[in-house]
């Protein structure tokens, strides 16, 4: 499993919420888990999401399709987002 990390500016947060909600099915049939939703303690328009996701290659056309696209620039996304995706890590103690 492997995991997507996304990080932008928006507008306003809680216009940009209510769009993101009504995304989540969009997210759910690429098999994306949210498991935070995070914003900046001093920019509330600064926010952060860490999803699970079950396979790389629908996570992969979910971050590069277009849909997410016009959902981000509805949502009042400012800019290029950061996205990244990652894979957990064995660490050695």
């Amino acid at each position: 499993m492997g995991y997507i990390l996304i990080k932008h500016e928006v507008n306003d947060f809680n216009k940009w919420k209510t769009v993101y909600d009504e995304h989540k099915n969009v997210r759910d049939a690429a098999g994306l888990h949210e498991v935070y939703l995070l914003q900046n303690k001093y920019n509330h328009n600064e926010v952060i999401l860490l999803f699970e996701a079950k396979n790389d290659n629908r996570a992969l056309d979910f971050i590069e399709s277009d849909d997410l696209k016009e959902a981000m620039k509805r949502a009042g996304v400012v800019g290029t987002p950061e996205i990244r995706l990652l894979e957990g890590a064995s660490v050695n103690a």
